[in-house]
């Protein structure tokens, strides 16, 4: 599209990252006027979660015409990419699958909008249909890219858009239930209704054949996205419920107020990492810990955990700062290449337990309970993890007998000056949420507001006209991250729904008497979960079902969180999926074998960690009796 159509791209390009503006500008000016001027902006809280309802549809067109939908993607780090053959027919099936499943999407948005949204209803002076109009437009047009995707050969002409054109015909008969109510509304003809009914029992046969499908087509790279959407649409439907609800739950996650948080946090963590304040702070933590054993490893995890702690994603850490705290360690500092690797592969997600962690947000909102709390109860597990890390590098340190550089005071002050405004962040944000004095979306706001004027205004390691492309690598990785939560939102409530975490819970009571022993199954499933599933999704979909057997066995709500959290954290790096483990082998190019060769004692550092903090709550409990 860009090269045959580059007025439409760019329009495209321009309302997303207007949108993503607008969304990072309003909260800012609430707390402005909050705190100044004891006022506010008009409408300002439907207004910023309808931004993100736009955000989330427009960055996820963008996120598939780039091809960045997350997905598990074994296939392309393993001897399977050699096979051309055999990757032709997985990126066939995998786009045909992805535009049936997304045409019915759009038809079912259109159908919420017109039956189930209020007539006209204003977000300050627009209505909310138009805000939702971007919905059916979004998939819509997220069905056509991956139409255009399918992979054919030497074919031409006729012959090319044959099986797209089908692919979008049968998701169109697929989604006539949707298109009656857009045609009839409620008041659908008898023989409409037969039909209706005769999907729904289709659905209901279907049900297991189709979901071994879905696993198949997530192993086989299908956005993963496509593939919880799809679960969530036969399990609807298969149960007798109206498709519509995949729409209506979709719009609900992307007008959360608890979900703004993600695209900002995420946006400020790239300002970060493509500027020079990776740079800064390796300078700043060599001069201050230099001088002792493993220093150059305490620089590392500390730099590691601070980017993971805002982006959320461990393989932002990885692919942005792989190649520079590489060659640090290699290089500049002596370690062999295969320390370095795994201690970077390792050290890639261990932030997520800290402040602005947005998965601890994220399992705030789902489960209710205090994210004060949770971010409390993340402070020790997390730097005994830290911790932990570092001890193993200060032992290979002395050991290999890596030379210590000299400490002078002069240096040090002047490089933690240097690096003071990037330092002052996330005591910034701290302060300012457990103060109470702004709220977690105003927090992110202020985070890439404060960013930018860092790196853009005082550094100037980011030329003003260079914005856009930082909003271009950001916008891929907020795409697929709401893309994921929004369908993620219909799958958990279709799980709630049916009683599915009430009766799961009686079941594992009835079985398992112990709490121990229902804590160590715990670790064990939820280790194997982190290496299929991406958190954001676990959380939605996984959570759901372990807190009412952490209500029956007696685990603090923050405790299970933090189980959750550090059990998936770990899945990362746990062989033979680990994401960690494949993002690693692709920024490193070395083999999958490898990496997890070279990872493995890190991993048991992480293992017992995980295992300290599951069977000492007081770990995670101690902070939150204090606040």
């Amino acid at each position: 599209m860009q090269k045959k159509y580059p007025v439409l791209w760019a329009v495209e390009q321009g309302i997303c990252y207007f949108s993503l503006a607008c969304l990072t500008l309003l909260p800012a000016a609430e707390a402005l006027l909050r705190l100044c001027f004891h006022s506010r902006v008009p409408a300002s809280p439907g207004l910023i979660v309808h931004l993100l309802l736009s955000l989330g549809l427009l960055s996820g067109m963008i996120t598939t015409k780039q091809k960045d939908h997350l997905s598990i993607g074994l296939i392309q780090y393993s001897h399977i990419e050699k096979n051309v053959s055999l990757m032709r027919v997985l990126a066939l099936g995998s786009g045909l699958l992805s535009t049936f499943i997304v045409t019915i999407f759009a038809w079912c948005s259109a159908s919420f909008i017109k039956i189930y949204l209020a007539p006209w209803q204003l977000i300050g002076f627009i209505p909310d249909q138009v805000f939702a109009l971007v919905m059916p437009i979004g998939y819509g047009v997220m069905a056509f890219r991956f139409a255009r995707m399918i992979p054919w050969g030497e074919k031409k002409g006729k012959a090319r858009i044959l099986l797209p054109v089908l692919a979008i015909l049968l998701g169109t008969v697929c989604g006539l239930p949707s298109i009656f109510k857009l045609i009839w509304g409620f008041d659908i003809p008898d023989l409409a209704y037969r039909i209706n009914e005769g999907f729904a029992t289709l659905a209901w046969y279907l049900k297991t054949p189709v979901l071994i499908l879905l696993i198949l087509a997530a192993l086989g790279g299908t956005p993963l996205f496509v593939v919880i959407g799809a679960a969530a649409l036969i399990l609807i439907q298969g149960s007798g419920g109206e498709m519509d609800v995949i729409a209506n739950q979709v719009y609900t996650a992307l007008t959360q107020n608890s979900f703004v948080a993600i695209p900002l946090f995420t946006l400020a963590g790239f300002f970060l990492s493509e500027s020079k304040a990776g740079e800064r702070l390796i300078f700043s933590f060599r001069s201050l810990f230099g001088w002792l054993p493993g220093g150059i490893i305490i620089a590392t995890v500390c730099m590691c955990t601070f980017f993971t702690s805002f982006t959320g994603a461990s393989g932002v850490t990885i692919l942005a700062l792989g190649g520079l705290l590489y060659a640090v360690l290699s290089e500049n500092a002596s370690y062999s290449p295969k320390f370095s690797i795994g201690l970077l592969t390792a050290s890639g997600s261990i932030g997520i337990l800290f402040p602005p962690s947005l998965p601890i947000i994220l399992v705030g909102a789902t489960t209710r309970t205090n994210t004060i709390h949770l971010f409390l109860g993340g402070i020790f597990p997390g730097l005994i993890l830290v911790g932990g890390m570092i001890l193993l590098g200060i032992i290979i340190s002395v050991k290999t007998k890596i030379p210590l550089e000299p400490f002078r005071v002069k240096k040090a002050a002047a490089a933690l000056k240097y690096s003071f405004l990037e330092v002052l962040l996330p005591v910034l944000l701290i302060a300012g949420y457990f103060s109470g004095i702004l709220s977690l979306v105003e927090i992110g706001a202020v985070a890439v507001i404060y960013v930018l004027v860092v790196e853009v205004v005082v550094f100037k390691d980011i030329p003003f006209l260079e914005i856009p492309r930082v909003f271009a690598k950001a916008v891929p990785i907020i795409g697929g991250i709401l893309s994921i939560l929004a369908v993620s939102q219909a799958l958990s409530y279709y799980i709630v729904d049916t009683q599915g975490p009430e009766r799961f819970a009686r079941w594992i009571q009835g079985a398992i008497t112990s709490k121990y022993l229902f804590l160590f199954i715990l670790n064990i499933a939820l280790l194997l979960i982190g290496c299929f599933i991406d958190i954001f999704s676990a959380i939605l979909i996984v959570l759901p079902l372990i807190v009412p057997l952490g209500e029956a066995y007696g685990i603090a709500p923050v405790h299970l969180g933090i189980i959750f959290l550090i059990n998936l954290e770990t899945g990362f790096l746990t062989p033979p999926v680990g994401m960690n483990l494949f993002l690693a082998s692709y920024r490193f190019r070395k083999p999958f074998t490898d990496i997890s060769r070279y990872a493995f004692p890190f991993l048991l550092i992480q293992l017992g960690v995980v295992f300290m903090v599951t069977y000492i709550p007081i770990l995670s409990t101690y902070l939150t009796k204090l606040y």
